[in-house]
């Protein structure tokens, strides 16, 4: 199993950080691995909503189905699934000292079968990951002061 966590400020208020997040599709900005990311389905975004997801990290390209699974004020849960792993986005929001918001993003990311074997390796890749996620977000959200 794998974690990051970043823990960062925006100038953007919770409301609006939590909206953008909510919708999967946004992390073609944010998420600096994401190609791709399709909803499936139609109607409005809350707790089921799915998206397909194709990243590329590593120069290893991937497909998971991402979950919205759970969305109330201040977290926003997302759980991604394919054959050989299961990957797990737990933002939760805070409003900031001043204007905006303080965002932690906990990523974990398990394994299953040989794809465990990569695990060690996959620790300094998402480290990575993690940190180009923090700036792309501060850049989108708007940096503190």
């Amino acid at each position: 199993m794998v974690e990051v966590t970043r823990t960062f400020a925006v100038a953007t208020p919770p409301h609006d950080v939590q909206e953008y997040l909510a919708d999967f599709a946004n992390a073609r900005e944010w998420d600096p691995g994401t190609v791709s990311c399709d909803p499936l389905g139609t109607g409005p975004i809350g707790v089921g909503s799915r998206w397909r997801n194709v990243s590329k990290i590593a120069g290893v390209e991937t497909e998971l189905t991402y979950e919205l699974t759970r969305l109330e004020p201040g977290r926003v849960v997302f759980v991604g699934r394919n054959d050989t792993a299961t990957s797990t986005d737990d933002i939760r929001l805070t409003p900031a000292a001043g204007p905006g918001t303080t965002i932690t993003y906990h990523a974990t990311i398990e394994f299953q079968g040989a794809a465990k074997l990569a695990a060690p390796l996959a620790k300094v890749v998402f480290e990575k990951v993690g940190s180009d996620t923090e700036k792309s977000l501060t850049r989108i959200l708007g940096a503190t002061a």
